[in-house]
Protein backbone atom coordinates (compact mmCIF):
# COMPACT_ATOMS: atom_id res chain seq x y z
CA UNK A 1 0.00 0.00 0.00
CA UNK A 2 1.62 3.24 -1.13
CA UNK A 3 1.98 6.22 1.17
CA UNK A 4 -0.20 9.16 0.08
CA UNK A 5 1.21 12.65 -0.38
CA UNK A 6 -0.06 16.13 -1.11
CA UNK A 7 -2.65 17.89 0.99
CA UNK A 8 -6.01 17.10 2.54
CA UNK A 9 -8.97 18.93 4.09
CA UNK A 10 -9.20 18.89 7.88
CA UNK A 11 -11.63 20.30 10.43
CA UNK A 12 -9.50 22.24 12.90
CA UNK A 13 -9.65 24.23 16.08
CA UNK A 14 -7.87 27.46 15.15
CA UNK A 15 -8.81 29.66 18.11
CA UNK A 16 -10.80 29.15 21.29
CA UNK A 17 -14.29 30.55 20.97
CA UNK A 18 -14.13 30.40 17.16
CA UNK A 19 -16.16 28.10 14.88
CA UNK A 20 -14.59 24.91 13.62
CA UNK A 21 -12.50 25.74 10.54
CA UNK A 22 -12.01 23.70 7.35
CA UNK A 23 -8.37 24.03 6.27
CA UNK A 24 -6.09 22.44 3.73
CA UNK A 25 -3.12 20.78 5.46
CA UNK A 26 -0.31 18.47 4.35
CA UNK A 27 -0.93 14.74 4.53
CA UNK A 28 1.18 13.73 7.56
CA UNK A 29 4.20 11.48 7.22
CA UNK A 30 4.77 8.85 9.94
CA UNK A 31 8.11 8.57 11.69
CA UNK A 32 9.57 5.53 13.42
CA UNK A 33 7.18 4.53 16.21
CA UNK A 34 4.16 5.95 14.37
CA UNK A 35 1.61 4.70 11.88
CA UNK A 36 -0.35 6.52 9.19
CA UNK A 37 -4.07 5.78 9.13
CA UNK A 38 -6.61 6.29 6.44
CA UNK A 39 -9.47 7.43 8.65
CA UNK A 40 -12.62 5.41 8.02
CA UNK A 41 -14.78 6.87 10.81
CA UNK A 42 -14.44 9.48 13.54
CA UNK A 43 -16.89 10.16 16.33
CA UNK A 44 -17.94 13.63 17.40
CA UNK A 45 -18.13 14.36 21.10
CA UNK A 46 -19.30 17.02 23.54
CA UNK A 47 -15.62 17.38 24.49
CA UNK A 48 -15.05 18.85 21.02
CA UNK A 49 -17.73 21.44 21.69
CA UNK A 50 -16.15 22.30 25.06
CA UNK A 51 -12.87 22.95 23.24
CA UNK A 52 -14.46 25.05 20.51
CA UNK A 53 -16.60 27.11 22.88
CA UNK A 54 -14.06 27.71 25.63
CA UNK A 55 -14.19 31.47 26.41
CA UNK A 56 -10.54 31.41 27.50
CA UNK A 57 -7.49 29.68 26.03
CA UNK A 58 -7.05 26.14 27.34
CA UNK A 59 -3.80 24.28 27.94
CA UNK A 60 -3.59 23.02 24.37
CA UNK A 61 -1.75 24.99 21.70
CA UNK A 62 -3.78 25.75 18.56
CA UNK A 63 -4.29 25.04 15.73
CA UNK A 64 -4.91 21.30 15.65
CA UNK A 65 -7.25 18.91 13.87
CA UNK A 66 -10.21 17.79 15.96
CA UNK A 67 -11.56 14.25 16.25
CA UNK A 68 -10.45 11.95 19.07
CA UNK A 69 -12.73 8.94 18.39
CA UNK A 70 -10.85 7.42 15.47
CA UNK A 71 -11.14 4.23 13.47
CA UNK A 72 -8.98 3.65 10.43
CA UNK A 73 -6.88 1.40 8.26
CA UNK A 74 -3.09 1.41 8.58
CA UNK A 75 -1.52 2.54 5.29
CA UNK A 76 2.08 3.03 6.48
CA UNK A 77 4.00 1.73 9.49
CA UNK A 78 7.76 2.40 9.23
CA UNK A 79 8.63 0.23 12.23
CA UNK A 80 6.13 -2.60 11.70
CA UNK A 81 5.13 -3.19 8.06
CA UNK A 82 2.96 -6.13 9.14
CA UNK A 83 0.42 -3.61 10.44
CA UNK A 84 -0.29 -2.22 6.96
CA UNK A 85 -3.84 -3.00 5.90
CA UNK A 86 -5.08 -3.66 9.43
CA UNK A 87 -8.30 -2.12 10.72
CA UNK A 88 -7.64 -0.41 14.04
CA UNK A 89 -9.03 2.05 16.57
CA UNK A 90 -6.94 4.64 18.40
CA UNK A 91 -6.52 4.92 22.15
CA UNK A 92 -7.02 8.64 22.76
CA UNK A 93 -4.50 9.18 25.57
CA UNK A 94 -1.04 9.24 24.01
CA UNK A 95 0.87 8.23 27.11
CA UNK A 96 4.62 8.53 27.65
CA UNK A 97 4.99 4.88 28.70
CA UNK A 98 7.69 5.61 31.26
CA UNK A 99 6.15 7.56 34.15
CA UNK A 100 5.01 5.84 37.36
CA UNK A 101 1.38 5.83 36.23
CA UNK A 102 2.24 4.24 32.89
CA UNK A 103 4.50 1.62 34.46
CA UNK A 104 1.66 0.63 36.78
CA UNK A 105 -0.69 0.24 33.81
CA UNK A 106 -2.69 3.43 34.45
CA UNK A 107 -1.84 5.04 31.12
CA UNK A 108 -4.99 7.17 31.12
CA UNK A 109 -3.50 9.06 34.08
CA UNK A 110 -0.06 9.51 32.49
CA UNK A 111 1.93 12.36 34.08
CA UNK A 112 4.58 12.53 31.36
CA UNK A 113 2.57 13.18 28.19
CA UNK A 114 2.84 16.96 28.36
CA UNK A 115 -0.09 19.32 27.92
CA UNK A 116 -1.74 17.55 24.99
CA UNK A 117 -3.89 14.51 25.75
CA UNK A 118 -3.65 12.97 22.29
CA UNK A 119 -5.06 13.16 18.78
CA UNK A 120 -7.94 15.63 18.62
CA UNK A 121 -7.15 17.06 22.05
CA UNK A 122 -3.97 19.08 21.67
CA UNK A 123 -2.54 17.04 18.79
CA UNK A 124 -3.84 16.52 15.26
CA UNK A 125 -6.79 14.13 15.34
CA UNK A 126 -8.97 12.26 12.92
CA UNK A 127 -11.29 14.79 11.25
CA UNK A 128 -9.37 14.41 7.99
CA UNK A 129 -8.65 11.67 5.45
CA UNK A 130 -5.39 10.67 7.14
CA UNK A 131 -3.91 10.80 10.63
CA UNK A 132 -0.59 9.89 12.22
CA UNK A 133 -0.74 8.20 15.61
CA UNK A 134 1.75 6.44 17.91
CA UNK A 135 1.98 2.73 17.13
CA UNK A 136 1.41 1.96 20.80
CA UNK A 137 -1.99 3.66 20.65
CA UNK A 138 -3.55 1.44 18.00
CA UNK A 139 -5.81 -1.46 18.97
CA UNK A 140 -6.85 -4.10 16.48
CA UNK A 141 -10.49 -3.67 15.41
CA UNK A 142 -10.68 -6.33 12.71
CA UNK A 143 -14.23 -7.45 12.08
CA UNK A 144 -15.98 -4.30 13.33
CA UNK A 145 -17.69 -1.80 11.06
CA UNK A 146 -15.84 1.55 11.31
CA UNK A 147 -18.95 3.44 12.42
CA UNK A 148 -19.33 0.99 15.30
CA UNK A 149 -15.63 0.91 16.16
CA UNK A 150 -14.98 4.67 16.34
CA UNK A 151 -17.35 5.50 19.24
CA UNK A 152 -15.86 2.66 21.29
CA UNK A 153 -12.66 4.66 21.73
CA UNK A 154 -14.26 7.27 24.00
CA UNK A 155 -17.96 6.59 24.47
CA UNK A 156 -17.35 2.90 25.01
CA UNK A 157 -14.02 3.15 26.82
CA UNK A 158 -15.03 5.93 29.21
CA UNK A 159 -18.18 4.01 30.10
CA UNK A 160 -16.22 0.78 30.60
CA UNK A 161 -13.69 2.49 32.86
CA UNK A 162 -16.48 4.14 34.87
CA UNK A 163 -18.10 0.76 35.46
CA UNK A 164 -14.75 -0.79 36.39
CA UNK A 165 -14.16 2.01 38.90
CA UNK A 166 -17.16 0.87 40.94
CA UNK A 167 -17.31 -2.84 40.11
CA UNK A 168 -14.75 -3.94 42.70
CA UNK A 169 -17.14 -3.06 45.53
CA UNK A 170 -20.35 -4.49 44.12
CA UNK A 171 -21.76 -7.30 46.28
CA UNK A 172 -21.42 -10.91 45.17
CA UNK A 173 -25.13 -10.96 44.34
CA UNK A 174 -24.52 -8.20 41.79
CA UNK A 175 -26.17 -5.35 43.66
CA UNK A 176 -27.89 -2.38 42.09
CA UNK A 177 -26.32 0.27 39.87
CA UNK A 178 -28.00 3.48 38.73
CA UNK A 179 -27.11 5.20 35.44
CA UNK A 180 -28.07 8.89 35.34
CA UNK A 181 -28.12 10.33 31.82
CA UNK A 182 -28.68 7.79 29.04
CA UNK A 183 -27.01 9.61 26.17
CA UNK A 184 -23.91 8.94 24.10
CA UNK A 185 -22.06 7.38 27.04
CA UNK A 186 -24.86 6.34 29.37
CA UNK A 187 -26.47 3.88 26.95
CA UNK A 188 -23.09 2.19 26.53
CA UNK A 189 -22.61 2.05 30.30
CA UNK A 190 -25.92 0.19 30.58
CA UNK A 191 -24.65 -2.36 28.06
CA UNK A 192 -21.27 -2.71 29.78
CA UNK A 193 -22.99 -3.29 33.13
CA UNK A 194 -25.20 -5.98 31.61
CA UNK A 195 -22.24 -7.66 29.91
CA UNK A 196 -19.69 -7.55 32.75
CA UNK A 197 -21.65 -7.58 36.03
CA UNK A 198 -24.61 -9.33 37.61
CA UNK A 199 -26.01 -6.02 38.85
CA UNK A 200 -29.58 -4.86 38.46
CA UNK A 201 -29.30 -1.81 36.19
CA UNK A 202 -31.57 1.16 36.83
CA UNK A 203 -31.57 4.15 34.49
CA UNK A 204 -33.08 7.61 34.49
CA UNK A 205 -33.09 10.61 32.18
CA UNK A 206 -35.28 13.67 31.65
CA UNK A 207 -35.89 12.91 27.96
CA UNK A 208 -38.37 10.16 26.98
CA UNK A 209 -36.35 9.05 23.91
CA UNK A 210 -33.36 8.47 26.20
CA UNK A 211 -35.49 6.28 28.45
CA UNK A 212 -36.47 4.26 25.38
CA UNK A 213 -32.78 3.93 24.53
CA UNK A 214 -32.07 2.73 28.07
CA UNK A 215 -34.67 0.00 27.64
CA UNK A 216 -33.23 -1.05 24.28
CA UNK A 217 -29.77 -1.10 25.84
CA UNK A 218 -30.88 -3.58 28.46
CA UNK A 219 -31.69 -1.63 31.65
CA UNK A 220 -33.84 -3.61 34.07
CA UNK A 221 -35.64 -0.58 35.51
CA UNK A 222 -36.18 2.64 33.57
CA UNK A 223 -38.04 5.64 34.90
CA UNK A 224 -38.15 8.87 36.85
CA UNK A 225 -36.09 9.51 39.97
CA UNK A 226 -39.18 8.68 42.05
CA UNK A 227 -39.53 5.35 40.22
CA UNK A 228 -35.93 4.53 41.10
CA UNK A 229 -36.36 5.62 44.73
CA UNK A 230 -39.30 3.25 45.09
CA UNK A 231 -37.32 0.39 43.55
CA UNK A 232 -34.26 1.01 45.74
CA UNK A 233 -36.01 1.73 49.05
CA UNK A 234 -36.29 -1.94 50.19
CA UNK A 235 -32.57 -2.38 49.57
CA UNK A 236 -31.27 0.71 51.38
CA UNK A 237 -30.21 2.48 48.19
CA UNK A 238 -27.96 1.78 45.24
CA UNK A 239 -24.55 0.16 45.46
CA UNK A 240 -23.24 2.53 42.80
CA UNK A 241 -24.43 5.54 40.86
CA UNK A 242 -22.83 6.47 37.54
CA UNK A 243 -23.60 10.11 36.70
CA UNK A 244 -23.07 10.90 33.02
CA UNK A 245 -24.38 14.45 33.37
CA UNK A 246 -22.44 15.91 36.29
CA UNK A 247 -24.77 18.85 36.97
CA UNK A 248 -25.74 20.04 40.43
CA UNK A 249 -29.14 18.37 40.18
CA UNK A 250 -27.81 14.99 39.01
CA UNK A 251 -25.02 14.88 41.59
CA UNK A 252 -27.57 15.62 44.32
CA UNK A 253 -29.83 12.90 42.90
CA UNK A 254 -26.92 10.45 42.92
CA UNK A 255 -26.24 11.11 46.59
CA UNK A 256 -29.94 10.71 47.36
CA UNK A 257 -30.15 7.34 45.60
CA UNK A 258 -26.89 5.94 47.01
CA UNK A 259 -26.77 3.53 49.92
CA UNK A 260 -24.10 3.25 52.66
CA UNK A 261 -20.73 2.08 51.38
CA UNK A 262 -21.69 2.86 47.80
CA UNK A 263 -19.82 4.51 44.95
CA UNK A 264 -20.66 7.84 43.34
CA UNK A 265 -18.90 7.94 39.96
CA UNK A 266 -19.17 11.34 38.27
CA UNK A 267 -18.34 11.15 34.56
CA UNK A 268 -20.27 14.06 33.07
CA UNK A 269 -18.84 17.57 32.91
CA UNK A 270 -22.02 19.47 33.71
CA UNK A 271 -20.31 21.84 36.15
CA UNK A 272 -21.97 20.51 39.29
CA UNK A 273 -20.38 20.41 42.74
CA UNK A 274 -20.65 18.19 45.77
CA UNK A 275 -20.87 18.93 49.48
CA UNK A 276 -18.18 16.59 50.76
CA UNK A 277 -18.49 17.38 54.45
CA UNK A 278 -18.48 14.46 56.87
CA UNK A 279 -22.13 13.59 57.47
CA UNK A 280 -23.35 15.13 54.22
CA UNK A 281 -22.99 11.80 52.41
CA UNK A 282 -24.09 8.26 53.26
CA UNK A 283 -21.56 6.43 55.45
CA UNK A 284 -18.58 4.92 53.67
CA UNK A 285 -19.34 6.46 50.28
CA UNK A 286 -16.50 6.60 47.78
CA UNK A 287 -16.54 9.44 45.25
CA UNK A 288 -14.54 9.33 42.01
CA UNK A 289 -14.20 11.30 38.78
CA UNK A 290 -12.63 8.81 36.35
CA UNK A 291 -10.97 9.87 33.11
CA UNK A 292 -11.20 7.87 29.88
CA UNK A 293 -9.52 4.43 30.21
CA UNK A 294 -6.43 2.42 29.31
CA UNK A 295 -5.43 0.83 26.01
CA UNK A 296 -5.92 -2.59 27.63
CA UNK A 297 -9.46 -1.60 28.58
CA UNK A 298 -10.07 -0.42 25.02
CA UNK A 299 -9.06 -3.89 23.79
CA UNK A 300 -11.62 -5.35 26.23
CA UNK A 301 -14.27 -2.94 24.90
CA UNK A 302 -13.52 -4.02 21.32
CA UNK A 303 -13.85 -7.65 22.41
CA UNK A 304 -17.29 -6.93 23.92
CA UNK A 305 -18.35 -5.30 20.66
CA UNK A 306 -17.11 -8.24 18.59
CA UNK A 307 -19.14 -10.57 20.81
CA UNK A 308 -22.26 -8.46 20.24
CA UNK A 309 -22.50 -7.23 23.84
CA UNK A 310 -21.72 -3.60 23.02
CA UNK A 311 -23.48 -1.86 20.13
CA UNK A 312 -23.31 1.94 20.02
CA UNK A 313 -26.35 3.79 18.73
CA UNK A 314 -24.88 5.88 15.93
CA UNK A 315 -25.88 8.26 13.21
CA UNK A 316 -23.41 8.42 10.31
CA UNK A 317 -22.89 11.80 8.66
CA UNK A 318 -20.72 13.13 5.85
CA UNK A 319 -17.55 15.20 6.14
CA UNK A 320 -19.28 18.42 5.10
CA UNK A 321 -21.84 18.07 7.87
CA UNK A 322 -19.38 18.56 10.76
CA UNK A 323 -20.29 22.21 11.64
CA UNK A 324 -24.02 21.43 11.68
CA UNK A 325 -23.36 18.32 13.76
CA UNK A 326 -21.48 20.32 16.40
CA UNK A 327 -24.43 22.70 16.54
CA UNK A 328 -26.73 19.75 17.20
CA UNK A 329 -24.47 18.66 20.04
CA UNK A 330 -24.62 22.18 21.49
CA UNK A 331 -28.42 22.07 21.43
CA UNK A 332 -28.55 18.64 22.98
CA UNK A 333 -30.28 17.18 19.96
CA UNK A 334 -28.26 13.94 19.67
CA UNK A 335 -29.44 10.73 21.31
CA UNK A 336 -26.47 8.41 20.72
CA UNK A 337 -23.18 9.14 18.93
CA UNK A 338 -22.57 11.09 15.72
CA UNK A 339 -19.95 9.46 13.49
CA UNK A 340 -18.32 11.13 10.49
CA UNK A 341 -17.28 9.16 7.42
CA UNK A 342 -14.47 11.38 6.03
CA UNK A 343 -14.54 9.50 2.74
CA UNK A 344 -17.91 11.06 1.91
CA UNK A 345 -18.69 14.76 1.60
CA UNK A 346 -22.46 14.38 1.85
CA UNK A 347 -24.52 11.93 3.89
CA UNK A 348 -23.12 8.45 3.13
CA UNK A 349 -25.33 6.11 1.18
CA UNK A 350 -27.47 4.11 3.56
CA UNK A 351 -26.59 6.27 6.59
CA UNK A 352 -28.90 5.51 9.46
CA UNK A 353 -29.29 5.21 13.17
CA UNK A 354 -28.04 1.87 14.48
CA UNK A 355 -30.23 0.62 17.31
CA UNK A 356 -29.45 -2.12 19.74
CA UNK A 357 -32.88 -3.61 20.03
CA UNK A 358 -33.95 -5.30 23.26
CA UNK A 359 -30.51 -5.81 24.70
CA UNK A 360 -28.43 -6.80 27.63
CA UNK A 361 -26.72 -10.02 28.51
Amino acid sequence: MSTPGGTMAAWRLTAYGAPVSLQEVPVPVPAEGEVLLEVTAVGLCHSDVHLLDSPEPMAFDVPFTLGHEVAGTVVAAPGDPALVGRAVVVHGVWACGTCDRCRSGRTNYCTGRGRAVGGGIGRDGGLARYAVVPVGSVVDATGLAPEVAAPLTDGGLTSYHAVATAADRLPASGGRVVVIGVGGLGHLAVQVLRATTAAQVLATDTHPPALDLATRSGAHVVGTPDDLRAELAPHGGADAVLDFVGADATIALGVDLLGPGGDLVVVGSGGGSLDFRKGALPQGVRVSAPFWGTAEELAAVVALARAGHLVPEVEVIGFDDVPAAYERLRRGGVLGRLVVDPRHTGPPAGSSVTTRGQGGR
